[in-house]
Order: structure tokens, then sequence, then C-alpha cells
């Protein structure tokens, strides 16, 4: 039987001097293009789990293997070199607020080029070709000489699902990437994602507050609580017995549509 694409095996994260525990003993196998949607209420380690899958946060102790790559061994130089393969959507969409949109999706070729030319900006015409065509697969191309922070937050979002396309990426890690957006917004950032895993074979790893959104775009869901796995299926699963165990007896659903 072939290993799985991302195995994951007893992964601890403990903050502030061993105070808390946001990851406990965490085990979880990731098929290549999965869209595995991790759910959970605020500070149940949905976050830490995937700064520690690319090593944003270092893990305090377990596993965590990508390929035949053990990415927990690796050194920061060779870490940074396999990030690229790796892109990142970030909730508070991360960008250089004071470049334009086009020079933010060009970072996404940063760990492709010399250090000396990352330094500098001496993007190459094709990768300049490349930021405009993937601006125009997010719908902004008209806003390419745009400065980022003139645009709206889904916009914004967009710029970030550009520039991780830059990367080429065979995964994808996605932060609470709607949780800053409106309904309607929210939707057409899930598509973008959708269509990258269904369209590019990108495996895609989201985490999101809503249960309606995790079920409408995941084809797996992962629910953590206080740092610890309490549910893993698809989304047909969670039934409201399921939901109150997650998010607690005095939770409701909210839908949105």
């Amino acid at each position: 039987m072939a290993e799985p694409y991302l195995r994951i095996e007893k992964l601890t994260k403990v903050y502030e001097r061993g105070q808390v525990l946001a990851l406990k003993d965490l085990s979880l196998n990731v098929e290549k293009r999965e869209f595995l949607v991790v759910i959970g209420l605020s500070g149940s380690g949905k976050s830490t789990l995937l700064r520690c899958i690319n090593r944003l946060i270092e893990p305090t102790s377990g596993q965590i293997v990508l390929g035949d790559v053990e990415l927990t061994r690796l050194s920061q130089e060779r870490m940074r070199r396999m990030r690229r393969q790796m892109g990142m959507i970030f909730q508070q969409f991360n960008l250089i607020r004071r470049s334009t949109v086009v020079a933010n999706v060009l970072t996404g070729r940063l760990g492709y080029m010399p250090g000396w030319k990352a330094m500098l900006g001496m993007f190459s015409k094709e990768d300049q070709a490349r930021a405009l065509e993937n601006l125009d697969r997010v719908g902004l191309r008209e806003k390419a000489y745009v400065r980022a922070d003139e645009l709206s937050g889904g916009q914004q979002q967009r710029v970030g699902i550009a520039r991780a396309l830059m990367q080429d990426p065979e995964l994808l890690l996605a932060d609470e990437p709607v949780s800053a957006l409106d309904p309607a917004t929210s939707h057409s950032i899930m598509q973008y994602l959708e269509w990258m895993n269904r369209e590019r074979g990108v495996t895609v790893i989201a985490s999101l507050h809503f249960l309606s959104l995790a079920r409408r775009y995941g084809t797996r869901i992962v629910a953590l609580k206080d740092g610890e796995q309490v549910f893993d299926g698809p989304p047909a699963e969670i039934d409201n017995a399921k939901f109150k165990e997650i998010y607690g007896e005095d939770a409701e659903e909210v839908e949105i549509r």
C-alpha cells in the first residue's frame, strides 16, 4: 500500500514555557489531491497545525513527512527550499501593503531565485508575464499596478491566491482564508481554492470556522478541540450531536450562503 502524501505523527506544540498546549499527540494522514478542511473553535489548534506543517512554527515534538521528506528534521535552509512547493494563504492576507498588486504576486517566485536577485527584485520577463496571467485568473488584471492597500479584503485575498499560484504548489495551506470576508466573497475565494484542487491537482488543507463552508468544499473534515482530534471523516457524517461535541452544547450552526 502506498504511503500517504503527508504524514503527521504525534505532533505536539507547547507555547509559553509549557503553559499552553496547542496541539497534543496529533496524528493525521493526507492523501494527494485531497481537499481537507480543519474545523474547530478559536484556540483549538487549527492555525498551529498548518504553521507547523510548513514550519513557520516549530513543533515541540512529533514527526511531519511530506512525500519522502521528513520536514521536522530539515535544516532551515533545506526547509526554505521545500516551501517552494507549499503555498500559504493567510487570514490577514499578509501582503506588502505599499507595494503594487503585481509586485506582491511576484513574491511567490522568491524561493526560486538567487538571493541577490531576490533582494533586488530582478524578476524575469517570464515571471512578470505569469504574474499578470495569474492576476487575470483571479479577475484582478486591471488592478496590477494599484497599491495593495487600495484593494478590498476580498481582492487582497485574491492577490494572495495569485501569489500562491506563482509557486506552482503541490500543497496549499489556507489559514482561515475567509474569516475576514462577507459570505458572498467567502464563496468566491473558496471556489478559487476548489479550482486549484480539482483542475491543478493541488492538495489543499484549509482551516475554517464555519461548518457550512467545510461541508460545501471539503472532501474530508478533521475537527480539533483543545489541540486534540475529535473527528476525522466525510462532511456528511457530522450530525447535530457531533457538531455539539466539536463546538459546545450552546453552539448554533450558522449557514454561509
